[in-house]
């Protein structure tokens, strides 16, 4: 009779700009079910220390600006020096602007689609190799409203967030017959840094627009991650969680 390998059971992720917001409520959640994180960021070092200080060895951080590859190529070399696999890809950073489309610079417009969209491409490709290897691996990109929807003096933005969902359901496609799953999750309006920038009065008025009429949290969508990377059947989805903003 062979004799039985032990199989390391052990998951680990990487969760792009996983300092603040979203981000940071994912690596909480995923850390929670014993999943290792290797957490990307680009400007906060003082929070990424103290992240890795509070969970010790179930995280590492590495500080990379991935809209440019070399850099994703050394988060993902990191990353595999560190834990050895990668099981999970959360692509969570991004940037925003409000600005009417006749405003738009090209660099304006450059920068949006590189940071949103390309970056995505970039970090997929790179961790590619493993998940196929493995012949496993769950890939999931934060989207948004805006990107199902479209969005008023946001136009960049929505077209960056439109690619990425067509990027999930095309990839997921052609993905599945190696057993790596492409998701993604569609935030409404959500309490991070972003919601900084608007009056209580506009606040007031997109809730009245919400059926639950209230603004989502970090928690919801970090949620939904975490039921994702338990779940072997899901695929080519873009999970709206909006309060019903947008039925």
């Amino acid at each position: 009779m062979e004799e039985k390998k032990e199989v390391n059971t052990d998951r680990v992720a990487i969760v792009t700009g996983g300092t603040r917001g979203i981000g940071r409520a994912i690596v909480y959640e995923l850390v929670s079910k014993g999943i290792k994180v290797v957490i990307n960021y680009r400007k906060s070092d003082n929070i990424a220390n103290q992240m890795q200080e509070e969970f010790g060895d179930m995280v590492r951080v590495y500080r990379a600006d991935i809209s440019k590859r070399d850099e994703v190529k050394g988060l993902i070399a990191y990353t595999l020096q560190e834990f050895g696999n990668i099981d999970i890809l959360v692509n969570n950073a991004g940037i925003s602007q409000t600005k009417l489309f006749t405003d738009i610079s090209d660099t304006d417009w450059d920068t949006m689609i590189q940071t949103n969209l390309t970056a995505n491409f970039y970090t997929i490709q790179e961790v590619l190799p493993t998940m196929l290897h493995n012949k496993n691996g769950d890939i999931i990109n934060i989207s948004s409203i805006w990107g199902v929807t479209g969005g008023s003096c946001e136009v960049h933005y929505s077209a960056a967030k439109a690619g990425l969902n067509g990027l999930t359901k095309a990839l997921a496609k052609e993905l599945g017959p190696s057993n790596i799953r492409v998701n993604a999750i569609a935030p409404g309006i959500i309490e991070t840094d972003m919601t900084n920038d608007y009056s209580e009065e506009e606040l007031a008025n997109i809730r009245s627009q919400i059926p639950l009429e209230k603004i989502g949290n970090a928690k919801n969508i970090a949620k939904c991650v975490g039921w994702i990377v338990d779940d072997n059947y899901t695929t080519g989805q873009i999970i709206e969680i909006n309060g019903g903003w947008n039925i």
